[in-house]
Protein backbone atom coordinates (compact mmCIF):
# COMPACT_ATOMS: atom_id res chain seq x y z
CA UNK A 1 0.00 0.00 0.00
CA UNK A 2 1.38 3.17 -0.93
CA UNK A 3 0.02 6.99 -1.04
CA UNK A 4 1.30 8.92 -4.36
CA UNK A 5 1.10 12.42 -4.12
CA UNK A 6 1.35 14.90 -7.20
CA UNK A 7 3.70 17.62 -6.83
CA UNK A 8 3.97 20.84 -9.36
CA UNK A 9 6.30 23.21 -9.98
CA UNK A 10 4.04 26.21 -8.24
CA UNK A 11 4.32 23.97 -4.91
CA UNK A 12 7.88 24.11 -4.75
CA UNK A 13 7.33 27.66 -3.82
CA UNK A 14 4.76 27.35 -2.07
CA UNK A 15 6.20 25.10 0.12
CA UNK A 16 7.39 26.02 3.70
CA UNK A 17 8.49 25.17 7.50
CA UNK A 18 6.86 25.61 10.53
CA UNK A 19 7.69 24.52 14.11
CA UNK A 20 4.81 23.15 16.76
CA UNK A 21 5.38 23.46 20.47
CA UNK A 22 1.80 22.35 21.10
CA UNK A 23 2.18 19.28 18.56
CA UNK A 24 5.18 18.28 20.45
CA UNK A 25 3.74 18.59 23.87
CA UNK A 26 0.63 16.80 23.28
CA UNK A 27 2.94 14.11 21.26
CA UNK A 28 5.14 13.90 24.76
CA UNK A 29 2.40 13.61 27.01
CA UNK A 30 0.91 10.59 24.43
CA UNK A 31 4.39 8.98 25.01
CA UNK A 32 4.52 9.35 28.49
CA UNK A 33 1.16 8.36 29.06
CA UNK A 34 1.80 5.20 27.56
CA UNK A 35 5.55 4.50 26.37
CA UNK A 36 6.60 2.42 23.94
CA UNK A 37 8.28 -0.83 24.36
CA UNK A 38 11.36 0.47 21.75
CA UNK A 39 11.87 3.51 21.31
CA UNK A 40 15.40 5.81 21.03
CA UNK A 41 13.84 8.70 22.88
CA UNK A 42 13.45 5.96 26.42
CA UNK A 43 16.16 7.87 27.97
CA UNK A 44 14.35 11.32 27.55
CA UNK A 45 10.86 9.18 28.64
CA UNK A 46 12.74 8.08 31.69
CA UNK A 47 14.04 11.05 32.62
CA UNK A 48 11.03 13.08 32.58
CA UNK A 49 8.99 10.26 34.16
CA UNK A 50 8.91 11.75 37.32
CA UNK A 51 8.02 15.38 36.14
CA UNK A 52 4.85 13.58 33.99
CA UNK A 53 4.21 11.64 37.53
CA UNK A 54 3.84 15.27 39.31
CA UNK A 55 2.36 17.21 36.06
CA UNK A 56 -0.73 14.15 36.61
CA UNK A 57 -1.00 15.36 40.39
CA UNK A 58 -1.20 19.18 39.30
CA UNK A 59 -3.52 19.31 35.87
CA UNK A 60 -6.20 17.45 34.42
CA UNK A 61 -4.33 15.78 32.00
CA UNK A 62 -7.20 13.09 31.70
CA UNK A 63 -8.82 15.79 29.70
CA UNK A 64 -6.30 15.77 27.20
CA UNK A 65 -5.74 12.27 26.90
CA UNK A 66 -9.93 11.77 25.87
CA UNK A 67 -9.16 14.12 23.41
CA UNK A 68 -5.87 12.21 21.29
CA UNK A 69 -7.81 8.74 21.06
CA UNK A 70 -5.25 5.81 19.59
CA UNK A 71 -4.49 7.05 15.90
CA UNK A 72 -6.45 10.74 15.99
CA UNK A 73 -6.37 13.92 17.51
CA UNK A 74 -8.85 16.71 18.12
CA UNK A 75 -7.60 19.26 15.65
CA UNK A 76 -8.19 22.40 17.77
CA UNK A 77 -5.80 21.09 20.22
CA UNK A 78 -2.76 21.59 17.74
CA UNK A 79 -3.47 25.07 15.30
CA UNK A 80 -1.59 25.28 12.66
CA UNK A 81 2.15 26.99 12.95
CA UNK A 82 2.69 29.84 10.62
CA UNK A 83 6.70 29.55 10.66
CA UNK A 84 9.46 28.50 12.46
CA UNK A 85 9.06 31.08 15.11
CA UNK A 86 5.78 30.34 15.91
CA UNK A 87 5.73 30.26 19.91
CA UNK A 88 3.79 28.15 22.73
CA UNK A 89 1.81 31.42 23.28
CA UNK A 90 0.49 31.92 19.73
CA UNK A 91 -0.72 28.53 19.92
CA UNK A 92 -1.94 28.38 22.90
CA UNK A 93 -4.10 31.94 22.21
CA UNK A 94 -6.14 29.45 19.36
CA UNK A 95 -6.53 27.79 21.04
CA UNK A 96 -8.50 29.50 23.84
CA UNK A 97 -10.31 31.16 20.94
CA UNK A 98 -11.49 28.03 19.22
CA UNK A 99 -15.43 28.63 18.59
CA UNK A 100 -17.58 26.46 20.86
CA UNK A 101 -19.18 24.88 18.07
CA UNK A 102 -16.12 23.11 16.39
CA UNK A 103 -14.70 22.10 19.63
CA UNK A 104 -17.95 20.38 20.92
CA UNK A 105 -17.73 18.65 17.70
CA UNK A 106 -14.24 17.04 17.88
CA UNK A 107 -15.19 16.56 21.52
CA UNK A 108 -18.11 14.20 20.20
CA UNK A 109 -15.44 12.87 17.96
CA UNK A 110 -12.83 12.04 20.22
CA UNK A 111 -15.35 10.22 22.33
CA UNK A 112 -16.57 8.41 19.85
CA UNK A 113 -13.86 6.71 19.03
CA UNK A 114 -13.13 4.89 22.25
CA UNK A 115 -15.19 2.71 24.29
CA UNK A 116 -15.66 4.87 27.97
CA UNK A 117 -14.79 7.97 29.36
CA UNK A 118 -14.85 8.80 33.02
CA UNK A 119 -18.01 10.75 33.92
CA UNK A 120 -16.28 13.98 35.43
CA UNK A 121 -14.18 14.22 32.07
CA UNK A 122 -17.02 14.06 29.97
CA UNK A 123 -18.78 16.33 32.13
CA UNK A 124 -16.07 18.95 31.70
CA UNK A 125 -15.05 17.71 27.73
CA UNK A 126 -19.21 18.81 26.89
CA UNK A 127 -19.28 21.92 29.28
CA UNK A 128 -19.31 25.86 27.95
CA UNK A 129 -15.69 26.63 27.38
CA UNK A 130 -14.20 23.53 27.42
CA UNK A 131 -11.40 25.18 24.63
CA UNK A 132 -10.49 27.83 27.58
CA UNK A 133 -10.17 24.79 30.27
CA UNK A 134 -8.09 22.66 27.79
CA UNK A 135 -5.78 25.55 27.08
CA UNK A 136 -5.04 26.22 30.57
CA UNK A 137 -4.31 22.10 31.25
CA UNK A 138 -2.40 22.18 27.84
CA UNK A 139 -0.12 25.12 29.79
CA UNK A 140 0.84 24.52 32.74
CA UNK A 141 1.84 20.99 31.40
CA UNK A 142 3.95 22.70 29.14
CA UNK A 143 5.98 25.10 31.97
CA UNK A 144 6.57 21.36 34.05
CA UNK A 145 7.49 19.21 31.03
CA UNK A 146 8.81 21.16 28.06
CA UNK A 147 9.72 24.54 29.20
CA UNK A 148 12.91 23.52 31.00
CA UNK A 149 14.24 21.50 27.71
CA UNK A 150 12.98 23.22 24.84
CA UNK A 151 16.20 25.52 24.07
CA UNK A 152 17.71 22.01 23.14
CA UNK A 153 14.62 20.74 21.40
CA UNK A 154 14.08 23.97 19.52
CA UNK A 155 18.10 23.95 18.84
CA UNK A 156 17.40 20.36 17.02
CA UNK A 157 14.16 21.52 15.08
CA UNK A 158 15.94 24.74 14.26
CA UNK A 159 19.13 23.45 12.90
CA UNK A 160 16.78 20.42 10.83
CA UNK A 161 14.97 23.58 8.96
CA UNK A 162 17.94 25.17 8.31
CA UNK A 163 19.21 21.79 6.47
CA UNK A 164 15.96 20.64 4.68
CA UNK A 165 15.61 24.43 3.54
CA UNK A 166 18.51 24.47 1.99
CA UNK A 167 17.86 20.90 -0.20
CA UNK A 168 14.98 22.00 -0.92
CA UNK A 169 15.59 25.21 -2.55
CA UNK A 170 19.44 24.39 -4.12
CA UNK A 171 18.84 21.03 -4.80
CA UNK A 172 15.19 20.01 -5.19
CA UNK A 173 12.03 17.63 -3.88
CA UNK A 174 14.35 14.82 -4.97
CA UNK A 175 17.43 15.88 -2.11
CA UNK A 176 15.09 17.22 0.41
CA UNK A 177 13.09 13.90 0.69
CA UNK A 178 16.18 11.53 0.23
CA UNK A 179 17.10 11.06 3.51
CA UNK A 180 13.96 12.49 5.56
CA UNK A 181 12.12 8.63 6.16
CA UNK A 182 12.88 5.72 4.91
CA UNK A 183 9.31 5.40 3.84
CA UNK A 184 9.37 8.65 1.99
CA UNK A 185 10.73 8.54 -1.58
CA UNK A 186 10.30 11.08 -4.94
CA UNK A 187 9.38 9.51 -7.72
CA UNK A 188 8.95 11.24 -11.05
CA UNK A 189 7.31 14.06 -9.93
CA UNK A 190 5.83 12.58 -7.14
CA UNK A 191 5.79 12.33 -3.46
CA UNK A 192 5.42 8.07 -2.82
CA UNK A 193 4.91 7.39 0.94
CA UNK A 194 5.16 3.80 1.71
CA UNK A 195 3.58 1.35 4.05
CA UNK A 196 0.36 4.00 4.20
CA UNK A 197 -3.22 2.16 4.97
CA UNK A 198 -5.09 2.49 2.20
CA UNK A 199 -3.25 3.20 -1.70
CA UNK A 200 -4.60 6.47 -3.19
CA UNK A 201 -3.29 9.28 -5.23
CA UNK A 202 -3.61 13.11 -4.28
CA UNK A 203 -2.52 16.45 -5.13
CA UNK A 204 -1.04 19.30 -3.87
CA UNK A 205 -2.12 21.35 -6.44
CA UNK A 206 -0.45 24.46 -6.07
CA UNK A 207 -1.02 24.64 -2.32
CA UNK A 208 2.34 23.63 -1.60
CA UNK A 209 3.86 21.60 1.47
CA UNK A 210 4.02 22.23 5.72
CA UNK A 211 6.66 21.09 6.54
CA UNK A 212 6.68 20.21 10.62
CA UNK A 213 10.27 18.79 11.87
CA UNK A 214 9.53 16.97 15.26
CA UNK A 215 11.30 15.52 17.94
CA UNK A 216 8.54 13.10 19.45
CA UNK A 217 7.45 11.69 16.44
CA UNK A 218 10.33 9.54 15.67
CA UNK A 219 10.62 7.00 14.35
CA UNK A 220 7.25 7.65 12.41
CA UNK A 221 6.05 10.49 9.84
CA UNK A 222 2.52 12.14 9.76
CA UNK A 223 0.65 12.94 6.31
CA UNK A 224 -2.00 15.49 6.60
CA UNK A 225 -4.27 16.31 3.61
CA UNK A 226 -7.11 17.49 5.02
CA UNK A 227 -8.16 21.07 7.28
CA UNK A 228 -8.07 22.68 8.58
CA UNK A 229 -4.18 22.49 7.72
CA UNK A 230 -3.15 22.71 4.80
CA UNK A 231 -0.99 19.57 3.35
CA UNK A 232 1.49 18.89 6.20
CA UNK A 233 4.41 16.30 6.27
CA UNK A 234 5.21 15.85 10.21
CA UNK A 235 8.34 13.77 9.98
CA UNK A 236 11.40 13.04 12.49
CA UNK A 237 14.06 15.65 13.02
CA UNK A 238 17.86 15.09 12.55
CA UNK A 239 19.83 14.82 15.76
CA UNK A 240 17.40 13.28 18.39
CA UNK A 241 20.28 11.94 20.05
CA UNK A 242 20.88 15.09 21.51
CA UNK A 243 17.60 14.60 23.54
CA UNK A 244 19.99 12.36 26.37
CA UNK A 245 23.59 12.70 24.95
CA UNK A 246 25.08 16.12 24.31
CA UNK A 247 27.63 16.29 21.77
CA UNK A 248 29.91 17.81 24.43
CA UNK A 249 30.09 14.85 26.69
CA UNK A 250 33.06 12.45 27.34
CA UNK A 251 30.44 9.48 26.62
CA UNK A 252 29.27 11.04 22.90
CA UNK A 253 33.12 10.61 22.14
CA UNK A 254 35.16 8.73 24.25
CA UNK A 255 37.03 9.90 26.99
CA UNK A 256 40.55 11.62 26.04
CA UNK A 257 39.88 11.45 22.61
CA UNK A 258 42.50 12.50 19.59
CA UNK A 259 40.31 15.55 18.78
CA UNK A 260 40.40 16.10 22.34
CA UNK A 261 43.64 16.19 23.08
CA UNK A 262 44.37 18.38 19.89
CA UNK A 263 41.62 21.01 19.95
CA UNK A 264 40.50 20.94 23.61
CA UNK A 265 37.40 19.34 24.47
CA UNK A 266 34.79 22.27 24.51
CA UNK A 267 36.37 23.03 20.93
CA UNK A 268 36.33 19.68 19.60
CA UNK A 269 32.57 19.05 20.86
CA UNK A 270 31.90 22.28 18.68
CA UNK A 271 33.26 21.13 16.32
CA UNK A 272 31.93 17.60 16.06
CA UNK A 273 28.67 19.47 16.64
CA UNK A 274 28.72 21.49 13.53
CA UNK A 275 27.94 18.00 11.36
CA UNK A 276 24.86 20.68 10.28
CA UNK A 277 24.97 24.44 9.93
CA UNK A 278 23.76 25.99 13.33
CA UNK A 279 24.19 29.47 15.09
CA UNK A 280 25.81 30.63 18.24
CA UNK A 281 22.36 30.26 20.63
CA UNK A 282 21.53 26.93 19.23
CA UNK A 283 25.34 25.78 19.79
CA UNK A 284 24.96 26.75 23.57
CA UNK A 285 21.10 25.06 23.65
CA UNK A 286 22.96 21.71 22.32
CA UNK A 287 26.63 21.42 24.35
CA UNK A 288 25.31 23.53 27.33
CA UNK A 289 28.50 25.63 27.18
CA UNK A 290 28.38 29.18 27.74
CA UNK A 291 27.95 32.23 25.16
CA UNK A 292 31.23 33.98 25.33
CA UNK A 293 32.97 30.33 25.73
CA UNK A 294 31.18 29.64 22.49
CA UNK A 295 31.64 32.75 21.16
CA UNK A 296 35.72 32.38 21.65
CA UNK A 297 36.25 28.56 20.82
CA UNK A 298 34.35 29.35 17.57
CA UNK A 299 36.82 32.28 16.53
CA UNK A 300 39.49 30.33 17.03
CA UNK A 301 37.97 27.32 15.02
CA UNK A 302 37.21 30.01 12.15
CA UNK A 303 41.38 31.28 12.26
CA UNK A 304 42.65 27.77 12.41
CA UNK A 305 40.31 27.26 8.54
CA UNK A 306 38.18 24.90 10.67
CA UNK A 307 34.78 25.98 9.97
CA UNK A 308 32.92 29.62 8.36
CA UNK A 309 30.02 31.72 8.51
CA UNK A 310 27.22 33.17 6.68
CA UNK A 311 24.21 34.91 7.59
CA UNK A 312 20.91 33.19 6.48
CA UNK A 313 17.92 35.83 7.33
CA UNK A 314 18.60 37.00 11.03
CA UNK A 315 20.81 34.47 11.92
CA UNK A 316 24.57 33.65 11.16
CA UNK A 317 25.14 30.34 10.89
CA UNK A 318 28.84 28.25 11.43
CA UNK A 319 29.35 25.26 9.46
CA UNK A 320 32.62 22.59 8.93
CA UNK A 321 34.80 23.73 6.15
CA UNK A 322 36.76 20.90 4.07
CA UNK A 323 39.70 20.74 6.18
CA UNK A 324 37.07 20.59 9.49
CA UNK A 325 35.35 17.36 7.82
CA UNK A 326 37.88 15.81 7.38
CA UNK A 327 39.36 16.36 10.52
CA UNK A 328 35.91 15.05 12.17
CA UNK A 329 35.45 12.10 9.65
CA UNK A 330 39.44 11.35 11.33
CA UNK A 331 38.13 11.24 14.69
CA UNK A 332 34.48 9.34 14.02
Amino acid sequence: MAVRIEVGNEDLTMSRFALSPLWELTHALRLLAKPPDESVLRPWLARARDRYRALAREADLAVIVALCPPGWGADFLTPVPVGVTTTIEDLLDQVRSTPAEQAHHEVSLALARQPAVDPRVRRVLTGDGVAGYVADVLAVAWHALLEPEWRTLQAILERDVVYRAGQLTSRGWAAALGDLHPELSWEQGRILLAKMTGDADAALGGRGLLFVPSVFIWPKLALGLDPPWPPALIYPARGVAALWERPGTASARGTGSVLDRLLGPSRAAILIALEEPASTTQLVAALGQSLGGIGDHLAVLREAGLISRARCGRSVLYRRTPVGDALAAAQA
